[in-house]
């Protein structure tokens, strides 16, 4: 999967001098907690929610709320934007994404196409797809596992699963809690409980849960 097919298209970009009361007051009406800033057709910064309350005057101010206003309507989201704004490309695999946004301990990632804006990945839409990835969205049975990390032992698993007449609907890989184990959480339909327990048994080193969820 690449960022390309799960970025927001629905772009929301303002001009450099917008103030800080007109970013709130967009924020506010299309439900967003980040706006792109471009100038001349290009990026300059980004700009969040976080990065425009930081910029208010603290509560412990001793200015008058007329003062405050008066500031207020002065700072420009160019004052507190992000320049140096990390992108990643269409094409950037949807875990390297994630990675760079963990690195770097970023919420989102503006997407470029020939170094023009036209999308953002955010840590919601990684949230949505991990969601896809353990099957959140199906029900069935669920079960983790620890197994050995030898050659072979997903392909002996998945085929055990088959075998019972199970039906795979998703099929996570964790690491383990040593370099010998990996965890694994599995979402399986069409077969009982107790008959999957049986069939797993000799393919795994410790069943952790199993559930019908």
């Amino acid at each position: 999967m690449i960022v390309g097919k799960r970025m927001s298209t629905q772009l929301i970009t303002v001009p450099p001098d917008l103030t800080l009361p007109e970013a709130f007051a967009l924020m506010k009406k299309e439900n967003i907690r980040r706006l792109v800033i471009v100038d001349k057709g290009k990026m300059v910064g980004l700009v969040t929610k976080n990065d425009l309350e930081n910029a208010l005057p603290s509560k412990a101010t001793s200015l008058s709320m007329w003062e405050i206003n008066y500031l207020i309507e002065k700072v420009k989201v160019s004052d507190v934007m992000i320049k140096d704004v990390i992108t990643v490309n269409e094409d950037t695999p949807i875990e390297e994404a994630a990675r760079l946004m963990a690195d770097k301990k970023i919420s989102c990632l503006p997407v470029l196409r020939n170094n023009d804006v036209v999308g953002i990945i955010t840590e919601t839409d990684l949230f949505r797809i991990f969601l896809e990835v353990l099957g959140a969205m199906h029900t069935g049975i669920r079960l983790s596992a620890e197994i050995s990390v030898d050659p072979g032992s997903i392909a002996k698993l998945t085929q055990a699963i088959y075998e019972a007449g199970g039906d795979i609907i998703s099929f996570g890989t964790f690491l383990g809690d040593s370099i010998s184990k990996d965890e694994v959480t599995v979402k399986v339909q069409g077969v009982e409980i107790e008959k999957l327990k049986e069939a797993i048994t000799p393919h795994i080193l410790n069943l952790m849960s199993i559930r019908e969820v």
